[in-house]
């Protein structure tokens, strides 16, 4: 019965691994440009005021960082682990996370992974060393509950 549950504990960690490196290997080419193709427009996009983690208007409209986060989720495909709102799958719900996750745990964490539970490192993505800090905006956002799920969108400039 123990026999059991290891394996499949492992088989799960392996499942986890293999679709965080099918995500990573997808976001190695065309993913990680798209960002930047959008940067023009970010200029005219609002940002979050001095002091504040994000800006949020009717749930769906947010700051340029906070946007490029939530891009980069997308990119990575980070729904993969921690489900389509965040509510977790094999990862942990990033909802309930973010209520305790500091700034500093959450950079250590995405930068360096925890391979032992399936999460890798994504110290080697350009798109994440760019736009952690707006990542962690948008997950926080969306664990504070002012963030919707869904598709999001820039402030526009006023």
């Amino acid at each position: 019965m123990k026999e059991r549950k290891l394996r499949k504990n492992n088989s799960r960690q392996r499942l986890a691994l293999l679709l965080a490196v099918a995500a990573m290997a997808g976001s190695a080419g065309a993913g990680e440009t798209a960002p930047q193709a959008a940067a023009p427009a970010a200029a005219s996009q609002a940002a979050a005021p001095a002091g504040a983690l994000y800006t949020v208007v009717d749930g769906n409209k947010v700051d340029a960082t906070t946007l490029d986060g939530w891009k980069t989720w997308r990119a990575l495909a980070c729904e993969r682990c921690h489900g389509a709102e965040q509510e977790g799958m094999v990862g942990p719900s990033l909802v309930e996370k973010l209520q305790t996750l500091k700034k500093d745990e959450f950079h250590d964490l995405i930068m360096n992974g925890r391979p032992e539970k399936g999460m890798p490192p994504f110290n080697g993505s350009a798109m994440v060393t760019k736009n952690w800090e707006g990542l962690y905006a948008y997950l926080k956002g969306r664990s504070d509950g002012q963030i919707e799920p869904g598709h999001l969108y820039p402030i526009e400039a006023k």
